[in-house]
């Protein structure tokens, strides 16, 4: 027999989350939704669906990551990848610019950020 929509919110009681200790309970609740997702009636469907909203809302706003600069995301894509400087020059072409760009006495260009995505197979945003 399938759930009633109505039913589920009255046991439930979904409600925007500001507290670790809500959003956990509804993580809870969610975790088992989809352990059987397999045989979810449609109320239960749709009670998964606010609830990720619920929670993708509360961790967005409380987990959002500083952003970085460009420089600093191409020093932490250069560490991840064990880059030195010189290894970069294809992208800059020359090590003076390369090493301006590090130091922050160069901005980088729209050719340096295309090259840096494309080697990275990152977003360009990244550099933005």
């Amino acid at each position: 027999m399938e759930r009633n929509y109505g039913d589920l919110l009255g046991k439930v009681a979904p409600k925007v989350i500001r507290t670790e200790a809500e959003n956990e309970k509804f993580t809870r609740i969610l975790r088992d939704l989809h352990r059987r997702s397999a045989s979810l009636t449609h109320a239960e469907k749709e009670l998964a669906r606010l609830l990720t909203m619920l929670i993708e809302d509360f961790e967005t706003k409380r987990y959002r990551l500083p952003r970085a600069s460009g420089v600093e995301a191409l020093e932490f894509l250069m560490d991840q990848h064990g880059l030195a400087q010189k290894d970069l020059v294809p992208e800059f072409g020359t090590p003076s610019v390369v090493s301006e760009v590090l130091s922050g006495k160069r901005d980088l260009s729209k050719e340096h950020i295309r090259r840096l995505s494309r080697r990275f197979h990152v977003s360009p945003e990244l550099f933005l």
